[in-house]
């Protein structure tokens, strides 16, 4: 047998032994969730048939994440379940390699709607030093939570809001913006009103406030949890009868620019300041706030949720350079159904179409009532009945790790414009393709990005995800 093997046949030999290239292929319908169906293959060159065209030139923003909110309710209910069944839960959220692979955390200053009663981090009526300031109460839940997360994923980022201040530095000196008599003790006397502010915007309350801000960012770095960014107001235009504070643009401004921006400045606080969260679609009051140039210098992003969706395609074509952030996905009613995870990939759509860097789930977990203490039932990740342990994984658990699982950090959103139903993302040489087979049928479908095709048959009403190099 001659051992010269001709040239031809050689490059026939190692074109036979060539692996061929796979795609990895996850699907979820209401009825089946995250099934790891075979690897389908990926074809090179042009396909004749109908495609989705992913075009690889017009990816555009990085996407730094997705995540969910730290709230004190979501602990609570973690609590009810027996040690081996809170593990599991906590992993199937945050471990980094088979869980949601969450990356980005939200989490309130002092409380929001989802605490368990009202407090703050010092109640000391004009404690302009902040000598009585204290983590105390985060001790009890926020902290265990959060370190619960960081023992899956020690990198997680987490970033922080107020939905009011010191109840002191208000001028109803309550933590309640509107009245009512069933879940607070407001009196009329005390309501607000959109574009009024409720803060006392006197210097030594401001500058007290700042030093709130800070000693915020320090306590919780000595508790090892290190604070990204803080967005100054949750729903600055909003006025409701849980912990909620009114600011005019003009005032925000007042405050970032010649506080708490100063503040951070000199003492070297890292911590980002972000414009947020902002749940009004009028552009104006958002400008007023990054064209003043004393705030504009320090906001290093702006954060929006519910009717802020209608204000960000404007603020990234005015403001390309800002970082961008869907901060509160909409909380629905308590359905947990799939109708609720279907108006959440509208929601996904229409903010990374709008250069979101991130997204970011509410209450990841919550009791299988829903509620918070101020009576609002609402739809979370994950429900826990408190009486028998049992714990379900709604339709928007799998919605977010479709995407959360997939899609690494530093991945760039590729806007597809051939079909409303799909999200593409790329890293390097990796592609991830989101698609959502709204028909109530099998669908054929082909999608094609540079020189590379995949073609699957997906099942009726199904989420899809696919990912493979290119």
């Amino acid at each position: 047998m001659n051992k010269y093997l001709p040239i031809s046949i050689l490059f026939m030999s190692a074109f036979a032994f060539k692996p061929s290239q796979k795609a990895v292929w996850v699907s979820t319908t209401n009825e089946l969730h995250w099934v790891k169906n075979p690897e389908i293959q990926v074809n090179s060159g042009q396909s004749a048939e109908s495609v989705i065209v992913i075009p690889l030139d017009s990816a555009r923003q990085v996407v730094d994440g997705f995540g969910g909110c730290f709230n004190e309710l979501g602990w609570d209910a973690l609590q009810t379940l027996t040690d081996e069944s809170r593990k599991e839960v906590l992993k199937n959220l945050f471990d980094s390699i088979s869980g949601c692979r969450f990356t980005i955390f939200r989490m309130p200053v002092g409380a929001n709607d989802y605490a368990v009663d009202w407090y703050s981090h010092n109640e000391t009526a004009e404690d302009f030093e902040m000598k009585n300031f204290s983590l105390a109460r985060d001790k009890q839940r926020l902290i265990p939570y959060i370190k619960s997360a960081q023992s899956y994923n020690p990198n997680l980022k987490v970033w922080a809001s107020p939905w009011c201040p010191p109840s002191w530095m208000k001028t109803n000196h309550h933590y309640a913006c509107a009245s009512n008599s069933q879940v607070n003790d407001l009196p009329a006397s005390g309501v607000g009103e959109e574009m009024k502010t409720q803060f006392r915007m006197e210097p030594k309350v401001l500058a007290a406030y700042a030093l709130y801000f800070e000693k915020f960012v320090q306590e919780y770095r000595k508790e090892g949890i290190s604070i990204s960014q803080v967005h100054v107001q949750n729903e600055m235009n909003s006025c409701q009868p849980f912990p909620s504070c009114i600011w005019r643009p003009e005032d925000i401004s007042t405050f970032i620019g010649k506080y708490l921006g100063p503040k951070f400045e000199a003492d070297g606080i890292q911590t980002q300041i972000w414009l947020g969260t902002i749940e009004r679609p009028q552009i104006e009051r958002v400008d007023t706030i990054l064209q003043n140039k004393s705030a504009g210098k320090y906001i290093k992003g702006v954060g929006f949720q519910w009717a802020g969706k209608g204000a960000i395609p404007e603020v990234h074509r005015k403001y390309p350079n800002l970082k961008l952030m869907q901060t509160e996905t909409e909380c629905g009613d308590g359905s947990n159904d799939w109708k609720a995870a279907e108006h959440t990939f509208e929601l996904m759509k229409h903010y990374f179409k709008s250069g979101a860097n991130a997204y970011m789930y509410w209450n990841m977990v919550l009791d299988e009532t829903g509620k918070s203490q101020w009576g609002w039932k609402q739809n979370s990740m994950i429900s826990i009945e408190k009486s028998s342990g049992k714990v379900s994984y709604n339709s928007e658990f799998y919605l977010m790790k479709h995407l959360s699982y997939f899609v690494e950090p530093g991945s760039k959103y590729i806007p597809v414009s051939s079909d409303t139903n799909c999200l593409a993302f790329i890293k390097g040489n990796n592609v991830s393709i989101f698609y959502y087979n709204t028909s109530e049928t099998e669908k054929q479908t082909t999608f094609r990005i540079g020189e590379k095709s995949i073609s699957v048959k997906l099942k009726p009403k199904s989420f899809n995800t696919f990912k493979f190099d290119i």
